[in-house]
């Protein structure tokens, strides 16, 4: 008898382990549940947050679930007015990761803190969990061993971090900035320029941009206020030279939305101003290396593609380059690290949804993966 209930003991522990010891092999679809070979990561933004990493198939693109980790904090999945409610966070960079793919940064716009999250093999481990300096932390910018978040409630501010070798933070003393808007901003992002030297944050109430100098300590010197091209300036990217390229959702006015370029070198000049889409409420912004600029229209449901060339000179290539569908709502988006894939959250339809990038642009799709949370905010891609 003692040895049937053995027996019966060890299938029982062998059923609630198979899974796992499974997950290291080949997927069917050609899976290896790598994180360190390629990843998109989402985090969840719920009253516990948390974030899901997915692995990716390095040739079709297509993303298998392989961990989900808690972040110690709580998010913020509750949208605050004028914020629609498919935007919880109204931001763009409230997940990053660092160059080597090693650690992910998350914020925690619900208890004031920014999480550490170590990038394994197949999963993710906890490393720390700080206070952000502020009131709800909206967005993260990283620099080489410089981390800077934005927050945005209360009186809105940016506040630095050193980022130590074990991806650990420890504050950056006379860091914290106010924004030029005081408690009427509205920021959406913050993030660097090309070489660190500057940090840009995109203040959507008061159609403004703000620069802040930073020196060679990381620590952030008074802002300077620049108008944007048009009306409400949300989500960027910045190119390798010197050229920023901001997103306009024109108060969410239908067909209004627009992308503009500016010069970081030369006081923030516009050099493309508003170009139109034709679509809806643009907010986030992926920049490849070839040039391929997509915007993410929340109001349209779709994906707007431009051309950046040498000069930051901004053309129009596909209003709609790709259909995430009606009452998808798209919002985050990120390009793995070679350019050939881009990641959506959807947060009308809480999918992932992935498409390859062709040659010239062109947007195709490879399919919708996850079942995400309302609320969910923030993705990054390797």
């Amino acid at each position: 008898m003692k040895k049937v209930l053995l027996t019966i003991i060890s299938l029982i522990v062998f059923a609630f382990h198979a899974p796992a010891q499974s997950s290291a092999r080949p997927h069917p679809h050609g899976h290896r549940n790598s994180l360190k070979a390629g990843a998109v990561f989402v985090m969840t933004n719920q009253t516990t947050n948390s974030v899901m990493a997915f692995a990716r198939n390095r040739g079709s693109g297509r993303l298998l679930l392989t961990d989900i980790l808690t972040t110690g904090g709580a998010g913020n999945p509750v949208a605050i007015p004028p914020d629609p409610p498919t935007d919880a966070l109204a931001s763009q960079g409230s997940l990053v990761r660092d160059d080597d793919n090693e650690y992910l940064y998350a914020v925690n716009a619900g208890s004031n803190e920014i999480s550490v999250l170590e990038i394994g093999r197949t999963r993710l481990s906890f490393v720390q969990k700080i206070s952000s300096g502020g009131t709800r932390p909206i967005s993260l910018a990283l620099h080489e061993d410089i981390l800077y978040v934005l927050n945005e409630g209360g009186t809105p501010n940016i506040t630095g971090f050193s980022v130590d070798d074990d991806g650990m933070l420890t504050p950056i003393p006379s860091s914290t900035q106010p924004l030029v808007g005081g408690a009427a901003a509205d920021p959406a992002q913050v993030g660097f320029n090309y070489d660190g030297t500057e940090l840009i944050v995109t203040e959507k109430a008061g159609n403004r941009i703000d620069t802040f100098p930073v020196d060679e300590d990381g620590v952030a010197g008074a802002p300077t206020a620049h108008s944007s091209s048009g009306m409400t300036p949300f989500g960027f990217a910045v190119d390798s030279g010197q050229y920023v390229y901001v997103s306009e959702a024109f108060g969410g006015m239908p067909g209004q939305a627009a992308l503009s370029s500016y010069d970081a070198d030369e006081n923030f000049d516009i050099v493309t101003a508003s170009l139109h889409n034709d679509q809806t409420a643009s907010c986030w912004v992926a920049l490849s290396s070839r040039g391929h600029v997509f915007v993410s229209n929340t109001g349209s449901g779709t994906i707007s593609s431009y051309h950046a060339d040498e000069d930051g000179v901004l053309t129009l290539a596909q209003p709609v380059a790709a259909d995430t569908g009606a009452m998808s709502a798209p919002i985050d988006i990120a390009l793995a690290r070679s350019g050939r894939f881009l990641y959506v959250l959807e947060s009308g339809s809480h999918r992932v949804s992935g498409w390859r990038v062709g040659t010239h642009g062109t947007l195709h799709s490879i399919g919708e993966f996850g079942t995400l949370p309302a609320g969910s905010q923030g993705i990054a891609a390797k």
